[in-house]
């Protein structure tokens, strides 16, 4: 199903056409359906309606706008969360606080505290320490605070370094050979809930496998706790599930995941917790921007942009494909550089890519920005951070203002 397609030649989202939303509201800006998200949430849910599933919550870090979050919450989804300020917006959406889960490494007791007073429905817990330190501010409340231990599986994701978690030599999560000793420990504090098991290997995996062999670890983990006589009645699953950047890529089905699932987890008699961020919002937005120059190179121009890594970082930390097309495309092809106007090199979104021909003040687009687009913008060279625009059937509006470093400041 397309939610960004032509139409007598012309790139519309849904029924918008975005020649009428550059016209009304400038370049950069990043473009949502919202159709789209509500398609892969729904599509989501579906495939794992035969699982006993007790959260499904999105993973705010990939889009926390507000407004996204709030078709999320009517979707039936909580949130995953790691800072207080995505608790914020999290409530702010409309999302359930039993229905929140707090992830990370480095929770502050402030942060903490604010999810003990908001009555949040799970801490994923990462070190011991940490245990200890939630305990006792929930006992100072009055409260015993819903916790899972995350587990390190040492499981390479077979994704990108910078985005693989679930390695020994990672920051999260304990290491599952001393997760036994450690859960016995926990499961003593009287501050704390100790339910179950949390794990999460990575980000963008197009190959269940890596999954596949983790859950399995866990499952084994289960039972090791069980015989000690522990209680174990949930399992966070994390998240990760990859999409389709590039038109020769693929990824996995919802259902497919959902059925590696239910074949690992059939006997654990478990509820559990899935936290999707990028696999329901990634296609659903797409970063509008206008050519400024094509630039002679020495081996191929430089189509520069107005949008910029300040915009969609991805590309420069990650080496990241995004897909790039015009707007209006006028049939020839062009092999070029495309670049953003940031004084680094490194503001570089393709490199000898063959594209649509643009020429000086054409329309384009990067695809499938939606996750860790707009997530990531920083001001970098005083660069003001573009607008968020949804798009609901023929209409649109703006749920996200054009800021800049001296409204900040201000």
């Amino acid at each position: 199903m397309a939610f960004f397609d032509y139409r007598d030649g012309i790139l519309h989202a849904e029924d918008v056409p975005l020649p009428r939303i550059a016209e009304a509201v400038g370049t950069p800006v990043h473009v949502y359906s919202a159709a789209a998200l509500r398609h892969a949430a729904y599509g989501f849910s579906a495939a794992l309606a035969p699982l006993p599933v007790a959260r499904r919550a999105f993973a705010v870090k990939a889009n926390p706008n507000i407004a996204l979050l709030r078709l999320l919450a009517e979707c039936g989804y909580g949130a995953d969360i790691v800072s207080g300020g995505e608790l914020a917006h999290a409530i702010a959406a409309g999302m359930k606080p039993q229905d929140i889960v707090f992830s990370g490494v480095g929770k502050t007791d402030r942060e903490m505290i604010e999810a003990l007073d908001a009555g949040i429905g799970q801490f994923n817990l990462e070190l011991e320490e940490e245990g200890q330190v939630l305990s006792d501010l929930a006992r100072v409340r009055g409260v015993r605070a819903p916790v899972v231990l995350r587990v390190n599986p040492d499981v390479d994701a077979g994704t990108h370094a910078k985005i693989a978690t679930g390695q020994r030599e990672t920051k999260f999560g304990v290491p599952i050979d001393a997760a036994p000793a450690i859960y016995a420990r926990l499961a003593r504090l009287d501050g704390l809930d100790l339910r179950g098991i949390a794990v999460h290997i990575g980000s963008q995996l197009r190959d269940l496998t890596p999954m596949e062999r983790a859950f399995t670890r866990i499952g084994d983990l289960v039972r090791t706790l069980r015989a000690a006589g522990h209680g174990v009645s949930d399992v966070d699953l994390g998240g990760g599930l990859g999409i389709a950047y590039a038109p020769d890529e693929t990824a996995p089905s919802f259902e497919d995941y959902a059925g590696m699932v239910g074949r690992v987890t059939r006997n654990w008699n478990v509820a559990l917790t899935f936290e999707p961020g990028r696999a329901i919002v990634g296609a659903a937005g797409l970063l509008l921007t206008r050519v400024i120059w094509v630039k002679p190179g020495v081996t191929h121009p430089y189509v520069i942009v107005d949008a910029a890594m300040n915009d969609l970082m991805r590309p420069a930390l990650y080496d990241a494909f995004h897909r790039f097309a015009a707007v209006a495309p006028r049939g020839g092809r062009m092999q070029a550089h495309i670049a953003g106007p940031i004084c680094e090199t490194g503001d570089s979104f393709a490199r000898g890519r063959e594209i649509d021909a643009v020429r000086r003040g054409d329309l384009a687009v990067f695809h499938t920005t939606g996750a860790y687009g707009a997530a990531m913008a920083s001001t970098y060279n005083c660069r003001a951070v573009s607008p968020q625009l949804l798009v609901d059937g023929d209409e649109y509006r703006i749920v996200g203002e054009r800021g800049t470093v001296i409204d900040r400041a201000a």
